[in-house]
């Protein structure tokens, strides 16, 4: 399989167990709910919370594949920029997953103020993941404010886009409910938005960036 192939595979894997995942929480607890509501929810709910963990324990392998092969396409300290970016995005989301599975697992005993707690920890994952992606965004966008671009200006554009309402995003650091709410609407569903479709911009430019690397007569790694 070649590396252009193994990027889209890696990819469309990737998608489908954030979509996955995000289908089988539904709709979860806010950060206004009460620690009784939180609480209850996860005891309707646990097996969902599960299933979330699962999603994203087996995230990590296509997501890192995924930043491995667009890596190998980017020039030197872009490149390891842009994978920092990538690893902290993983840590960062594995950490937030763990806390979804704990909180399921004993939901008989859990104390309402410590399901809380638990999701708090949890919720600040959108915010503080915005350091990750602006990483990465950033990585890739200055390659098309070059003298000589590296990127088309449709991806330099979508990055510019991306990076700006990420940087936005940080103030859900200080939210405390409705959309600027740490785990609101600006993160999981705005700024995720806008992330997805800038990483599927990136990954539609290193497909075509391998698949001409691999037509090439004599070719070797990209980048």
């Amino acid at each position: 399989m070649t590396q252009a192939r193994l990027l889209v595979l890696a990819a469309v894997g990737a998608a489908s167990l954030y979509v996955l995942g995000a289908a089988a929480l539904g709709t979860p607890p806010s950060a206004t709910d009460s620690p009784d509501r939180v609480l209850a929810w996860f005891r309707e709910h646990h097996d969902a919370a599960r299933i979330y963990a699962w999603t994203g324990a087996l995230g990590t392998l296509t997501f890192a594949t995924m930043a491995g092969i667009v890596r190998n396409t980017l020039p030197p300290v872009a490149r390891d920029v842009f994978l920092l970016g990538a690893a902290a995005f993983i840590v960062e989301t594995a950490i937030q997953a763990w806390c979804w599975g704990a909180l399921a697992l004993h939901t008989g005993s859990l104390q309402p103020a410590d399901a809380r707690l638990l999701l708090d920890v949890a919720s600040f994952w959108g915010p503080i993941l915005t350091g990750a992606t602006t990483t990465m965004i950033a990585a890739v966008t200055a390659l098309g404010l070059r003298a000589r671009p590296l990127i088309p200006r449709w991806l330099t554009a979508l990055g510019a886009l991306a990076f700006v309402e990420q940087a936005v995003e940080t103030i859900t650091v200080f939210g405390t409910h409705g959309f600027a709410a740490p785990g609101g609407d600006m993160n999981v569903i705005l700024g995720a938005a806008l992330t997805a479709v800038w990483l599927i911009g990136l990954v539609i430019w290193s497909f075509g960036r391998l698949a001409h690397a691999a037509e090439a007569p004599g070719a070797h790694a990209v980048g």
